[in-house]
């Protein structure tokens, strides 16, 4: 296992646990004790995690993994997801792109999309996300729109007034949106309120709503909500999805493509 594959793993064990020892962390990852204390080290160095006696809690009272540790959790799922919410997105048209592993993976399908590789611009793409604008820059064919703002290091996302000051003077087709959550009686939703916030104006510029989300977040609430699950027009998750769930979200007036 590479180091930075145990990071993740190392990371992902302690949201969930909350404390982790060092023996119970080798154990669960098969390898050396001397191993996960350099590990644990390395991550309290960066501030991922508070180092204890014999293991690490995380880090703060509320903890958000970083992109860059999200990126492998559901990644085939992610991938088809991407494909089929960028085959739903028309050559020349605006297109609003929240941050998020989802939607970082919409923008690179988009990027391989034969019918986009020309154009004046083939697509206008407008987003919050440094990331996703770093990928797409390079694409002369495609029109970027980042918004200003303060960048949040967690997600890469541009957040506060001066994005919203951006985001008042646009008109989009679409906006694909990444979630934490996503639930029938209380929509769509983010870990934090800035970036909510955020998503919140995209949804309200745009002409509809794509909600790009794997089904371990259907059914799920999160902290800052984002919008209700009636102002989603399309739903794109993965096939695990339960019929139930299909149910209530297309009563809820949502197109749910399962892929």
């Amino acid at each position: 296992m590479s180091r930075d594959a145990r990071w993740q793993a190392l990371l992902e064990l302690l949201v969930e646990r909350g404390r982790l020892d060092v023996e119970e962390a080798a154990a669960e990852l098969a390898v050396s004790a001397a191993t996960i204390r350099r590990d644990f080290d390395q991550l309290a160095e960066q501030q991922m995690l508070v180092r204890t006696r014999g293991g690490a809690v995380v880090h703060g009272v509320s903890y958000e993994l970083p992109l860059r540790y999200k990126t492998a959790r559901h990644a085939s799922e992610k991938q088809r997801i991407a494909k089929a919410v960028a085959g739903l997105v028309a050559p020349g048209e605006a297109v609003g792109l929240t941050g998020g592993t989802t939607t970082t993976e919409v923008a690179r399908a988009l990027a391989v999309r034969s019918d986009l590789a020309s154009g004046s611009p083939a697509l206008t793409i407008v987003t919050n996300a440094l990331n996703i604008a770093n990928e797409l820059a390079v694409r002369p064919q495609f029109k970027i729109v980042l918004t200003g703002g303060v960048a949040r290091p967690q997600s890469y996302e541009l957040v506060g007034p001066l994005a919203d000051g951006v985001l008042g003077q646009i008109t989009l087709d679409v906006a694909v949106l990444g979630v934490v959550a996503l639930d029938v009686t209380h929509g769509a939703a983010a870990a934090d309120e800035a970036e909510a916030a955020i998503n919140r104006l995209l949804c309200e510029r745009a002409e509809r709503v794509i909600v790009a989300a794997d089904s371990s977040k259907l059914g799920q609430r999160a902290f800052a909500r984002i919008c209700s699950a009636e102002s989603v027009n399309t739903l794109v998750t993965d096939v695990a999805v339960s019929g139930d769930m299909v149910r209530r979200f297309e009563e809820a007036g949502v197109q749910v493509v399962a892929v």
